[in-house]
């Protein structure tokens, strides 16, 4: 792990938040270079009531808590915290209390919401609106749903799972800018809520509150808080990339307009940091997406299944398995699938059957079959075609992404999980004919530091991304892996 343990300054705090883990990090600027230490991990494990799927919110504000207090304990100087998570998901709240546990963005409702939507707007007009990729968990088609229902009568307010973290410690209700722009309610012209589009939908106009950029203060926290977690005094809680994908993108050490990234953990978010929107038709056909970055950046990329394929399978065959097979682990399964040479199966890893948890190795068996492809066999074939398969669509990403914006990659950057998997490095460099450059591993917790250092005046507050980018490459190695 590309993480430093000591250092004098450790004065921030990242709290991030994945769909399978969290995490809460210590780190801080001195001379140029950004020093970590990781305080707290915890998983988070998604909860399935009756046939609704949610998210433990109240085990994850638990388990944070407890990795704030251990860092104010490693850190009594501790000046500010971040607070980054996946996108799309919400609680809703009235009077500031929570009502009802939030769904999780794979729960089965939301191809509900996507035909409640569409029959007031239509998918390209959607589009033009919000600049977004079609995904069925879009928070626009689960607020459409709660509509129906009639439980969103009920709230007065909707925040975002990092502005409902940040509420609980400060007080204060916002909406960080770079997760608003995955609700699909975020003006893609001028980086507003699209009051008109709400109107439309049914929706209160006043539901989700005012916004705020990566870097700004969202308040201290409350004096209650302060006390449960053992400070001296108030902290600050900044505002960061609050969608976990924009932190990452900060931490990509990539140097020109000649690079793309790739976010690869449970998703893989693959495309290219430009400065203005692309809603051409085009690039609505081809499912693309403009999300709001840091310092005011467009994310055009194109979600594509990650990791999530490969521990679903790890997990049904641990379920499947007998005690003598259980010692079969991980890194075994990728040697004996790196040793493979025969041709396997490459499958659409974005096809919607993927997304729900279950089976995945019969369900790319299935797939493989309907498509009159030779399905994989053994676990190390299945895991083969995963990796072989996510590549493929890496590379097809990419290709689509410089002919819609006309640029021109020369280089890939995987961050995140999927930069220490070494066979989904080589093979996205094989597939895609580029020089793959892999690290570092925690890019979100960086980014979400880094955006808290220029706040706090560890660095200059005039620091470009370019130049938060130079203490990444100044800090953490990188590996390079070139086509074979």
């Amino acid at each position: 792990m590309d993480i430093t343990h000591s250092s004098p300054d450790l004065t921030l705090a990242a709290v991030d938040l994945g769909a399978t883990s969290g995490r809460v990090i210590l780190g801080g600027v001195t001379d140029g270079v950004l020093r970590m230490k990781p305080v707290a991990r915890f998983a988070n494990v998604p909860q399935l009531l009756g046939e609704s799927m949610h998210w433990n919110i109240q085990s994850l504000f638990a388990d944070l808590s407890t990795g704030l207090r251990e860092a104010i304990l490693s850190s009594p100087g501790l000046t500010s915290i971040g607070i980054d998570s996946w996108a799309v998901d919400y609680g809703l709240l009235r009077d500031g209390v929570l009502l009802g546990i939030p769904h999780h963005y794979r729960d089965g409702r939301n191809l509900r919401g996507v035909e409640l939507v569409h029959e007031h707007v239509a998918p390209d007009e959607l589009f033009a609106h919000n600049g977004l990729q079609h995904l069925d968990f879009n928070t626009v088609f689960q607020f459409a749903v709660e509509a129906e229902s009639g439980f969103l009568d009920l709230a007065d307010r909707a925040l975002l799972i990092p502005d409902l973290i940040a509420f609980w410690l400060t007080g204060q209700m916002s909406t960080e800018l770079t997760n608003a722009s995955t609700t699909g309610l975020l003006s893609v012209r001028d980086g507003d809520w699209e009051l008109a589009l709400m109107e439309r939908l049914g929706l209160p106009s006043d539901l989700l509150p005012g916004l705020v950029s990566p870097g700004e203060p969202i308040g201290e926290l409350s004096a209650p808080v302060t006390a449960r977690l053992g400070a001296s005094e108030p902290i600050q809680v900044t505002a960061v990339g609050s969608h976990d994908t924009a932190s990452a993108v900060v931490a990509v050490p990539m140097e020109g307009q000649n690079c793309a990234f790739i976010s690869s953990g449970t998703w893989s978010l693959v495309g290219l940091e430009i400065d203005a929107p692309v809603v051409t038709e085009e690039a609505r056909q081809a499912n693309f997406t403009n999300e709001g970055g840091v310092d005011g950046t467009i994310r055009f990329l194109k979600n594509v299944s990650g990791l999530w394929l490969l521990s679903e399978s790890m997990r049904q065959w641990e379920h499947d398995a007998t005690d003598a097979q259980r010692s079969s682990d991980l890194e075994t399964l990728l040697a004996e699938a790196a040793a493979i040479e025969a041709p396997v199966a490459v499958f659409d890893p974005s096809d919607d059957r993927f997304t729900p948890p279950g089976d995945m190795p019969t369900r790319i068996r299935d797939w493989c079959r309907e498509h009159g492809v030779e399905p994989p066999h053994t676990r190390a074939e299945v895991v083969r075609s995963i990796l072989e398969s996510l590549a493929a669509a890496y590379a097809k990403t990419l290709a689509a992404a410089e002919k819609l914006t006309g640029r021109s990659v020369e280089t890939i950057h995987i961050v995140g999980g999927g930069s220490q998997n070494t066979l989904l490095c080589q093979l996205t460099a094989n597939h895609s004919g580029l020089r793959v450059l892999a690290g570092p591993v925690e890019a979100t917790a960086i980014g979400n530091l880094l955006v808290q250092a220029r706040a706090a005046g560890q660095v200059d507050e005039n620091s470009s991304l370019s130049d938060l980018r130079q203490i990444v490459r100044a800090s953490f190695p990188v590996t390079e892996y070139l086509p074979g």
